[in-house]
């Protein structure tokens, strides 16, 4: 649509045809109105960059709304089946990258008992515990997936970058993952074993 409308406006004679009702103008008029003219031609040119540029303009914008208007909402965060009070407590927390070490890694995971790693109940229904890679812990969401999956992260849509993913939970026991790959890799999978 641009296009044409530019078409329209810019060729809507030919070149051929401006070229030859110039050059009657110009043998046509006195001296005096070809200095005005002369003068007026920067302000003509700047006019019609002018009206060039909002016509592009209005082709952008209108480009860039309809855009917007095809882009999909955002789904709703959905509901975590785990609950918050399932992991608020304290925890002895050790972690392991071979699933074969599990076992080993829950016995250190209880011995950390004497130093233990406290979650609190967040503001929001959620959760108090660290980022990874953050010194200081923050309010975190219990995010559930369309999958089934549980995750453990700051607001937005489930299995983001700064997620864990709750591998298992029960009254004892509590396992989960980074999202982020990087962290994932760091990190392992972290065993919390609820202290008494």
């Amino acid at each position: 649509m641009c296009r044409a409308l530019l078409s329209d406006i810019c060729c809507a004679r030919p070149v051929a045809d401006l070229t030859q009702a110039n050059r009657r103008l110009v043998e046509n008029r006195p001296e005096s109105e070809e200095m005005i003219n002369e003068r007026a031609r920067p302000v003509r040119n700047l006019a019609i960059a002018a009206v060039f540029a909002m016509v592009l303009g209005a082709c952008e914008t209108t480009g860039s709304q309809q855009a917007a208007l095809q882009e999909p909402a955002v789904a709703p965060e959905m509901p975590a089946t785990i609950r918050a009070d399932q992991i608020v407590g304290r925890w002895g927390v050790a972690s392991y990258e071979n699933p074969k070490d599990r076992t080993r890694v829950e016995a250190a995971a209880k011995a950390q008992c004497k130093m233990p790693y406290v979650i609190t109940a967040g503001a929001s229904g959620g959760v108090v515990m660290h980022l990874a890679d953050e010194a200081a812990p923050q309010d975190l969401r219990l995010k559930g997936s369309p999958g089934g999956k549980n995750y453990i992260g700051p607001p937005g849509s489930a299995g983001g970058e700064k997620d864990r993913e709750v591998v298992s939970v029960d009254n004892r026991l509590l396992i989960t993952r980074f999202v982020d790959p990087d962290a994932a890799k760091r990190y392992g999978n972290m065993v919390y074993v609820r202290c008494a």
